[in-house]
């Protein structure tokens, strides 16, 4: 479920023409495309799906992932359109309290909702969104997941497996109460718009000294690294007690008895990877504190290939690949 591996999207991919305008195609790892508007200004697009996300968020999020994309590029979400395809039956009602949902979530986010289409259709069984966000940005101010530099540290914005135990909080009320505590799970559910980066991403693109972003998704931090990684040719070493794990992530570790590589890989959307100048790194930092927002240097990138972690001072090949415990989590199964 979910995305397809990078090697199937690679190789589906290739039919794909290319044209000379066209700066970034698509490609694996890289959640935005750009083409030139003219020899100054390029347009950097993306789109998303929305799909089995809690119903009171479902147009909020729908927007804010889109706009995530579009921000990590170091461009300002300024336009979007917007697909709300639901099964038959589906009541008007619904769709104009998902689309009011997006409104709000645009009107934040300084996006104008442009285009878009809806309707009621045989073979769904659960609404499903899909959002196309634009932005316009300097051709030397575009940034992408390939730019990371030998000696850069890998700076992590947020908790890794936040969005998971928000998630988890509002999908399975219950059962959330007894693994954090009902207090906790009532503090958690009002967390959902930490799942938006759009602020975060487009600030540290504006200080100069970030060279590469990417979100931490699906297949949370262990997929987005790797794939900075893979997109820039480098490699890079992680330290296992730096990465800010968010507190609810280890109660579901113990919970669900998770691997090392399903906590790295918690889906936690709304935290951003960002490879930063070391020597820079107190001003960036600084803009992102004002924002409220704590980082943690979780590692740094290197000139060789080889991807580390280290751990209780052993050091280890960094997972390949992902495993993200996301479905098995929201569904509740131990």
């Amino acid at each position: 479920m979910g995305k397809l591996r990078n090697e199937e999207l690679a190789e589906m991919l290739r039919c794909i023409r290319r044209t000379p305008r066209v700066i970034v195609p698509p490609l694996p790892g890289f959640d935005s495309g750009v083409h030139e508007i003219d020899s100054h200004r390029l347009l950097v697009i993306s789109t998303d799906p929305c799909i089995g996300v809690p119903e009171k968020w479902f147009g909020w999020l729908l927007i804010s992932y889109a706009a995530s994309d579009v921000a990590l590029f170091g461009a300002k979400p300024q336009y979007c359109s917007v697909n709300l395809l639901g099964p038959l039956g589906t009541e008007r009602q619904t769709f104009q309290k998902t689309l009011r949902q997006a409104c709000t979530a645009a009107d934040e986010h300084g996006l104008t909702i442009i285009t878009g289409h809806t309707g009621s259709y045989r073979g769904l069984t659960t609404m499903v969104g899909v959002c196309t966000a634009y932005g316009i940005i300097n051709k030397n101010e575009l940034i992408t997941p390939a730019g990371a530099k030998p000696g850069d540290l890998i700076l992590c914005t947020k908790p890794i497996g936040l969005e998971l135990a928000v998630n988890f909080a509002l999908a399975q009320k219950k059962v959330a109460g007894e693994v954090f505590g009902k207090r906790r799970v009532y503090e958690l559910r009002r967390l959902v718009k930490m799942q938006s980066c759009v602020n975060e991403a487009f600030l540290l693109a504006r200080t100069g000294f970030v060279h590469a972003m990417h979100d931490a998704t699906e297949g949370g931090l262990t997929v987005a690294i790797n794939e900075m990684a893979e997109a820039s040719q480098r490699g890079f070493t992680v330290e296992f007690e730096k990465i800010p794990f968010a507190r609810e992530s280890e109660m579901l570790s113990d919970h669900f008895r998770l691997s090392d590589t399903q906590l790295l890989s918690m889906s936690s959307t709304g935290a951003v990877l960002a490879a930063v100048d070391p020597k820079s790194l107190g001003s960036v930092d600084k803009t992102l504190r004002r924002i409220g927002i704590s980082p943690a240097v979780i590692g740094v990138f290197s000139e060789d290939r080889k991807r580390r972690i280290l751990k209780h001072g052993k050091r280890r090949q960094f997972p390949k690949a992902g495993q993200d415990p996301y479905e098995r989590i929201l569904s509740g199964c131990v």
